[in-house]
């Protein structure tokens, strides 16, 4: 009667080892890309060459570190079953855009790094949900403008890097929800120091000046003031920024509303300009390799583990019968 006992032994051993196998599926023991540490609650995925979030994250990861990978987009649900998050790192990759929501179930975040990426804005309310976030690192993008409020949310704040982006000026109050703030670094911007638009900043600055770290290193551009030397004597002029850099220039506007409608010549529009008009999107991001070598594993081990199921099954029933 000890073979019925030990192929039973056997079946949920074999079981249990699947499931492990499939809510574990990321991490290198289980033949994932990723590094887990069970003690520390830290997934590392850096390094991976990976163009998408791996799949099965452990949802009470504390720190997930994507560094030094290839991503260039997010969807807007990557991050939704990491609640527990407190320090999410995605610096040196090739993000172009963040989608709206993508951090809004991170409440327990306190460090996010996007810096060394190539984002060029950020959607309005992008970290509304991070109430405890206090260091946030935008540097080193090609960030060209920032939506209004877009800080207001962030009261624990701490450090904030915006350096080395194309940013000319900042909406008025940009930091003023910011009370905790104590290393601010806006320097290697081109700040236009012509515009009355620079007044905020160069206020808030001589403001701040002595309380808050490296505000001063900001500069106009061409490097030929200090941001918080201007006066309003010199920032004389009511300038207007585009939202986007496809917006139609006022005189055409003009020309347009003036003219016939017989008059207005027909203008050839490219294929994948006239997409983006109509609204038309490429697909998130197809299956990457790591992803796809991850699902065959997991076929593989699957197919495995029922063929031995399958055996352990027969082995009871036939020493049932002899039973």
């Amino acid at each position: 009667m000890m073979g019925p006992v030990l192929a039973a032994c056997l079946l949920i051993i074999l079981s249990t080892a699947w499931i492990s196998q499939a809510n574990g599926a990321t991490c290198k023991k289980d033949g994932g890309v990723c590094t887990c540490n069970d003690q520390t609650k830290n997934v590392d995925c850096s390094s991976k060459g990976l163009t998408a979030i791996p799949s099965n994250i452990p949802a009470d990861t504390d720190r997930l570190q994507l560094h030094m990978n290839k991503l260039s987009s997010l969807s807007a649900k990557a991050f939704h079953s990491l609640s527990s998050l407190t320090f999410l790192e995605l610096s040196y990759n090739q993000l172009q855009t963040l989608p709206p929501g993508v951090f809004d179930h991170l409440v327990e975040l306190d460090t996010l790094g996007l810096n060394n990426n190539q984002l060029k804005s950020l959607p309005s309310g992008i970290f509304d949900k991070l109430t405890k976030l206090t260091d946030l690192r935008l540097n080193t993008n090609k960030l060209q403008s920032l939506p209004h409020g877009v800080f207001d949310k962030l009261t624990e704040l701490k450090e904030l890097s915006l350096s080395n982006n194309q940013l000319k000026r900042v909406p008025e109050g940009a930091f003023d929800k910011l009370q905790n703030i104590k290393d601010l670094r806006l320097e290697e911007n081109p700040w236009d120091c012509s515009c009355r638009d620079i007044l905020y900043l160069s206020n808030w600055i001589r403001e701040k000046k002595g309380t808050v770290s490296n505000i001063e290193a900001a500069e106009c551009d061409g490097g030929t003031k200090a941001v918080l030397e201007i006066t309003e004597e010199e920032a004389a002029e009511d300038c207007v920024y585009p939202n986007t850099t496809t917006a139609i220039p006022t005189t055409i506007i003009t020309t347009l509303a003036s003219s016939n409608d017989d008059d207005i010549p027909e203008l050839p529009v490219p294929q994948e300009n006239f997409q983006k008009f109509l609204g038309y999107q490429e697909p998130d991001h197809l299956p990457t390799q790591p992803q796809c070598l991850m699902s065959i594993s997991g076929y593989l081990g699957l197919m495995m583990s029922l063929v031995l199921t399958s055996a352990a099954i027969l082995y009871v029933i036939h020493f049932l019968k002899k039973a």
